[in-house]
Order: C-alpha cells, then sequence, then structure tokens
C-alpha cells in the first residue's frame, strides 16, 4: 500500500510540473499561421507536395507512417521548425541520433524529394517545416484518413536539440503517466494523445521497441491484459527473445489493417494485442480511465476518431518555435542551414 501511494505521489508531482511548464509555453506569443500565405509567393506547393506523395505512396505505403512519425518528431522538439531533418555538422548535432529516433526515424528522402521539387518551383520560399506538415496530411488521406486544412507560414530553425529530442519524444515501453505529461508540456490533452497515437493504425515497429512486451521482463502499471496466444507466437517467431538478435525485424502495429488508415487500432488495442507497452497502456493502465473510455470510443466510431484526430493534427502542427520565426530562415537544403550551402 505504501508503494502504490508512493507511486501515485510521484506520478502527481510529475503532472503538476508539467501542467507548470505547460502554462509557460502557453503564455508565449506564438506567431500566427495562416492558411493562404502561399497564395501568391507559391500558389502551387499543395499540389506539387500532394504528387510526390502520391508516387511515394504507391511506392511503398508504408512512406505514409513515417512521415507522420516525422511531423511528430519534429514538433516535439522545439515545436513544428524542421529541426528534426538537420544532419549533423562540426558545429551542431542535430536530433537523428536522439534514442527514440536512431534506426527508426525515416522519411528523410521523400521530405528531400519534395523539397527539391518545390524549390525548381519557388526557390527560397515555402519552408521545410511547412513541407513536412503538408506531407503528414497527404500522407493521411492516401491512406484512407481525414483530410484537413494545414496552416502554413512557418520558418526553419537554424538550431536542433538533440537534449529535447531525448527528453521530449515518448518510448514504446514508457508507461501512461509520463507519455500524458510529455503530450501536456506540448500543449496536447489526453483527447489529443489518445487521437494522435490513432496514427499506429499504419507503420511498423522495430523488435528492439516491442521485445519487452512479448517477453514480459519489464515493470508496467498495465493490467497485463495478456496477448492472444496466435499473435504472441507469431511475434516472437519475428522477434528473438535474446537482446540484440533481430532487432531491425519489424511488425505491423495493427496487424488487421496495416496500410489502411482506420480505427481497427483501438479495436486490437481492447483485446489486449497493442504491440508496443505505450499502446496497450491507453486502454489497459490502472491510470488510464479516461484514456480508455476514448479508446473505446474511436474502436465503435471511426468518423468521431478521424474528426478528432484532424482537429490533433492541426492543434500539433501549430506548436510553434518563436525563436525560429526570429531568427530563423528558409532552408534551401532541408539537411543544412542555408549559410553551409554554396550560392549557384
Amino acid at each position: 500500500m505504501a508503494l502504490s501511494s508512493l507511486k501515485f505521489f510521484s506520478i502527481l508531482q510529475f503532472l503538476i510540473i508539467a501542467f507548470s511548464m505547460l502554462s509557460t509555453r502557453l503564455n508565449a506569443d506564438d506567431p500566427p499561421l495562416t492558411l493562404d500565405y502561399y497564395a501568391s509567393s507559391c500558389p502551387f506547393v499543395f499540389d506539387i507536395v500532394r504528387r510526390v506523395m502520391e508516387c511515394e505512396v504507391l511506392s511503398d505505403p508504408r512512406n505514409a507512417a513515417l512521415v507522420v512519425r516525422l511531423h511528430m518528431h519534429d514538433c516535439f522538439v522545439q515545436g513544428c521548425d524542421g529541426s528534426v531533418l538537420m544532419d549533423d555538422t562540426v558545429t551542431l548535432k542535430g536530433e537523428k541520433k536522439a534514442s527514440q529516433n536512431l534506426q527508426s526515424l525515416k522519411g528523410f528522402r521523400t521530405i528531400d524529394r519534395i523539397k527539391s521539387m518545390v524549390e525548381s518551383e519557388c526557390p527560397g520560399i515555402v519552408s521545410c517545416a511547412d513541407i513536412v506538415t503538408i506531407a503528414a496530411r497527404d500522407a493521411v488521406m492516401l491512406v484512407g484518413g481525414p483530410y484537413w486544412d494545414v496552416p502554413v507560414g512557418r520558418k526553419d530553425a537554424r538550431t536542433a536539440s538533440l537534449e529535447l529530442a531525448n527528453a521530449n519524444l515518448p518510448a514504446a515501453d514508457e508507461g501512461l503517466p509520463s507519455i500524458v505529461s510529455k503530450f501536456l508540456y506540448q500543449g496536447l490533452s489526453v483527447t489529443d494523445m489518445v487521437a494522435l497515437s490513432g496514427a499506429h493504425t499504419i507503420g511498423m515497429a522495430r523488435c528492439q521497441n516491442f521485445r519487452s512486451r512479448i517477453y514480459g521482463d519489464f515493470e508496467s502499471t498495465s493490467d497485463r491484459s495478456p496477448m492472444s496466444e496466435i499473435y504472441l507466437s507469431r511475434l516472437r517467431s519475428t522477434c528473438p527473445a535474446a537482446p540484440g538478435s533481430g532487432d531491425n525485424n519489424v511488425s505491423a502495429l495493427d496487424y488487421v489493417t496495416p496500410n489502411l488508415f482506420d480505427n481497427s487500432y483501438y479495436q486490437i488495442l481492447m483485446t489486449g494485442d497493442g504491440l508496443l507497452n505505450s499502446d496497450q497502456e491507453l486502454y489497459s493502465s490502472i491510470f488510464g480511465v479516461e484514456t480508455k473510455q476514448l479508446v473505446q470510443c474511436y474502436a465503435v466510431d471511426p468518423l468521431e476518431f478521424f474528426k478528432q484526430f484532424a482537429d490533433s493534427m492541426v492543434k500539433m502542427g501549430n506548436i510553434t518555435n518563436a525563436d525560429s520565426f526570429a531568427t530563423g530562415e528558409v532552408r534551401r537544403n532541408c539537411r543544412f542551414v542555408n549559410s553551409l550551402i554554396r550560392s549557384e
């Protein structure tokens, strides 16, 4: 009983800190984004992004999930400012080697292709941060998900933060209270968190990220809803128990419709078959009364899920970095600041 009380007190402290940090962020004067920012300077930017994404998803449906994940990992570090796209240099340590990005965050070449096409049409006009945000919307639509209008006008950061990437991005084996606090810090509610987690209805996860879940060698706050034996056996055949063995083997986050954006992810959670511990916690955690209700809602009402997902994606995409508006730029190459690129 004493241990349970201690855990609850620690979690409460964590959430209080998160709310305090959140209030500081919300008091900042965030620069406005608009729907018509490129109406005169680059009127065809949305068409260009859509055409490239159509080719990318047609060639490999997994590219949709990769771009959506890239967008989320960008916005959770310094706001949606394209910092996640930056390569390491002598003077800059980027975010690609953060624990939640290394070996798992991809989609960079897709953004490079889009940027190249946009630059040929509108040189120096459209930021990489905006391209990632637009591409994420198109990625979702192209695999059956909802549409939403994308406010634009972001600037690209000239800095990145490996430290913030390691601290801010939720981990696959993380408990629900910690995940909630990380979303709250970004100004995203519990409802936003559960809806945005629904992006896992597409995409894959590496064995390294679900090994502890299928072999049960971790401490969890969940009710440990057991996976079905058939599913568990399949996963264990893909992911060996020995650490380091088959780390890069992958399995679909949604084994029912892995290439279709729908609500089956939530239905899977209700059976206890969530692939990642962080996913299953939404339904099974003893701290997840609200999240469990939301999972149940989205599992039976796909239209409600689509509506909330679209709203939450806009909200996440509007996490801005005031510093990037003051000192940022429109990078000609998404991987490097303009001062490192030779002028033609």
